[in-house]
């Protein structure tokens, strides 16, 4: 499950885990486990909150956080 790094839009980014990206037509992303970039939890959401959906219009843009698998396979390099 790969950890995403969400912009949305006048908000603070949210660091969650995602079970697929979201394709061209999706109107909505569906994350689990949100929460701010520090670990804390987001002042508008539940506490117990575990599983959000957020509206595509409100996203600026999607980073994907590799984990140590890909870390190894892509790696850093500069020419």
């Amino acid at each position: 499950m790969p950890t995403v790094l969400i912009h949305l839009n006048n908000e603070e980014a949210v660091l969650a885990e995602i079970d697929q990206l979201p394709a061209a037509a999706d109107t909505l992303v569906t994350v689990k486990n949100p929460r701010r970039r520090d670990g804390k939890d987001i002042i508008y959401l539940d506490a117990n909150a575990s599983t959000v959906m957020f509206p595509v219009y409100r996203i600026n843009f999607i980073e994907v956080i590799p984990t140590g698998d890909e870390e190894e396979i892509i790696g850093h390099f500069r020419e």
